[in-house]
């Protein structure tokens, strides 16, 4: 699986519209409206990398509410649990 962040500029009247409908959004996994410097944060997962241009570029970047999108790729997931599980080796 791939997972991107996307950081979702939303219309300020609209943030939580517009939250829900990302969060609607087929492949859409997780949905954040935040404070500072951007409204909404999703993130993503897919199969491929050709999906995420379909989900972000398709579908979230043009739903009602929604004025601008960044997206950044994931390539390591880290956890406390992978960290903890690290230090026990051997215990």
């Amino acid at each position: 699986m791939i997972t991107a962040i996307v950081l979702i500029s939303a219309d300020v009247h609209q943030i939580p519209e517009t939250a829900q409908s990302v969060a609607d959004v087929p492949g859409v996994t997780e949905v954040f409206s935040c404070a500072g410097d951007v409204d909404i944060i999703a993130k993503v997962r897919v199969r491929e990398h050709s999906d995420i241009a379909e989900v972000v570029t398709e579908r979230i970047n043009r739903l009602p509410g929604v004025r601008h999108t960044v997206t950044h790729i994931a390539f390591r997931s880290y956890s406390s649990a992978d960290a903890e599980a690290g230090f026990s080796l051997g215990d």
